[in-house]
This record gives structure tokens, sequence and C-alpha cells, in this order.
């Protein structure tokens, strides 16, 4: 436990953005382990196994949990305007912002951002850039279109890029690498 609880914890964090709901799964995860001691104890893949896990619950806990947030966000005005529109970013810049930071602070600025995300682009983005998983998976596992991944990953890096850039990390080039580092 003590060697993935970090890693469990941090899973279940990017994909709810709440630390409280992050820690129950978290919970959740390690007694799922539990149960299962006796193939995980001698399995070189434990570790796999238990962020499939935490991700998994994590996204049962934000389905199950959906239409109440959804009911109450219906109340919320959206700052960024009409969702149709594509915000306008500048990706071409190199990276500057996080040549200054060590990979601690960067993760913590990066995390920060991500926690300000909308679900609908959060989820996705963490699960393509921090869970490896492709395109047609990620539609899977949420009940979306392909279309809406991709639609949804796009908006969300550009929405991460403004946050960035209003935490002085202009222009900044969002790649896997300064995402996932």
């Amino acid at each position: 436990m003590r060697n993935y609880q970090d890693m469990v914890f941090s899973t279940a964090a990017r994909l709810t953005g709440n630390a409280a709901q992050a820690e129950d799964i978290a919970q959740d995860v390690f007694l799922k382990a539990y149960e299962n001691f006796h193939h995980l104890a001698t399995s070189p893949t434990a570790g796999g196994w238990l962020k499939t896990v935490a991700t998994n619950l994590s996204l049962n806990h934000l389905t199950r949990y959906r239409k109440r947030w959804r009911f109450f966000s219906e109340f919320r005005r959206d700052d960024a305007g009409d969702e149709h529109e594509a915000p306008a970013v500048d990706f071409a810049a190199p990276d500057t912002f996080f040549s200054g930071l060590d990979a601690a602070d960067r993760r913590e600025v990066v995390e920060r951002a991500l926690d300000q995300l909308p679900e609908r682009q959060r989820v996705p983005l963490v699960l393509f850039h921090f869970e490896d998983m492709p395109y047609d998976e990620i539609a899977k596992k949420l009940g979306v279109s392909l279309a809406k991944v991709k639609t949804d990953i796009l908006r969300a890096r550009a929405a991460l890029a403004a946050l960035l850039a209003r935490s002085g990390a202009s222009h900044e080039k969002i790649t896997p690498e300064n995402l996932a580092s």
C-alpha cells in the first residue's frame, strides 16, 4: 500500500478534481486490493492493477454523481462563453514557463489548473495524457462518441493553456511531457 498510495490517490484526484472524493476512492481501491491480496502479493503487475482499479472506480464515481452535478451546474453560467466556439490559443512558443520550475512545482501548477477545468474536459484529458488511454477507449469508458472525446480534449488543452497563461505560463506549449511531469 505504501508503495502505491500516492499513485492511486493522484489518479483519483486528477479524475474527480476533489481531494476528499479521491481519498474515499483510494480507500475503496485498497479494500479491493486487500480482497485480492492472494493474487496481488506475487504479481509483478500489481501497480498496473491498482491504477486500473483507481481509474475505473473514479469513473464509476463520476458517472454515479453526474446527474446530481449536472442539475446544479445548470444554474451556473460558463465563463468561457458559447461552448460551440473553440478558443484561440497559441501553442507554438517554446517552453519558457516550466523551465524555471522543478518537477514538483510544475506538477503543482498543472494540478491546480486541472482542478479548474470542468469535469467534461478534465476527465478525458486526464485519461488521455496521464493514463495513456487511447481516444476510442476513453469514448467507450465514458459512453460518449469518439468525436466528443476529441473535441473535449482539444477544448481542455485550450482551457488549460489559458489557465496556465493566467498563472504566468503565457503561450506555453501543452504536451504530454509537461502535463505529466
